[in-house]
């Protein structure tokens, strides 16, 4: 059984009252999805976590604004994952490296052969005077070429240690799940299709202007996939493209049951892996 928790939202000044599993289990909650069972208590055992916390437990929420109330169950979520110490550190790297592994320069200054004129010895090496010039193109010439000056098509791509992104991956959700922006729904099922519905939805859950709806598969819902599809700042993203930078850029971020396990069953699984000592974890560039 869970014990009674206490909800606190800093942000809308609310402080939701002590709930007790048992009572919740006995109340009558409308079902998210016709023929679902509610309210939906997803009670779970984690094995030897790292984090001495106890688990995170989150509302579990559904996209029918016509369902009184919202809520249609309750979540353990792991402390590894979303109670981990955020290390803005790190959260930094991953956006830099997420910047610049996709850049490339087509900046290009022109060397000595492609510069017009100058094949020609300006006057002789002897008897003038002057100082000892081959062409009136090298650098150190007005209108000459450019000495070791930018070439085109260089990447800046480079490979950012693993640990540093798995750690990337668990500061950023552990942050947006302190800072209450993180929200979990049974799925990406809704009963209808147009955009001012989404956005009415959104308005009414204090959801941030922009949101980032994630489910484990890439094969959406029809409903949600033609609502936000006209509004650029609602995204869909399947759970093997979650990053750093889209969890940051959008205000909230919704998580499908389904994604929640699996990012955890993956996230969990490199964080324990015996041979995580033995992966390489240097950075290396590009030539």
């Amino acid at each position: 059984m869970l014990p009674s928790v206490r909800f606190c939202v800093p942000r809308l000044g609310l402080t939701l009252r002590s709930v007790n599993t048992t009572s919740l289990q006995q109340s009558k909650l409308a079902p998210a999805v016709p023929g679902a069972t509610a309210p939906l208590i997803i009670e779970r055992e984690f094995e030897r976590p790292r984090n001495v916390t106890q688990p995170r437990e989150a509302w579990i929420e559904t996209l029918d604004r016509d369902a009184s109330p919202s809520q249609v169950g309750l979540m353990n979520l792991h402390p590894d994952v979303f109670s981990a110490f955020p290390r803005l550190d790190i959260i930094h790297e991953n956006v830099l490296w997420q910047h610049k592994y996709r850049t490339v320069n087509y900046a290009q200054a022109k060397v000595l052969h492609e510069v017009r004129g100058g094949g020609k010895k300006p006057w002789p090496q002897k008897g003038t005077g002057r100082a000892r010039h081959g062409s009136i193109r090298s650098p150190i010439w007005k209108g000459g070429c450019k000495s070791h000056g930018p070439r085109a098509y260089t990447t800046h791509f480079y490979m950012l240690p693993f640990n540093v992104r798995l750690k990337g991956l668990i500061s950023t959700l552990s942050a947006k799940f302190a800072q209450d922006d993180i929200k979990i729904i049974e799925d990406l099922e809704m009963p209808s299709d147009e955009a001012p519905y989404i956005e009415g939805l959104c308005e009414e859950r204090c959801w941030g202007p922009s949101v980032l709806f994630v489910d484990d598969t890439d094969i959406m819902p029809r409903n949600i996939t033609l609502a936000t599809d006209p509004i650029w700042h609602y995204n869909l993203m399947p759970i093997y493209g979650l990053n750093v930078i889209s969890m940051l850029k959008h205000d909230t971020l919704v998580l499908t049951v389904a994604a929640v396990k699996r990012l955890e069953e993956r996230l969990l699984y490199h964080l324990n892996r015996p041979d995580l000592h033995l992966i390489d974890n240097k950075k290396f560039r590009m030539n």
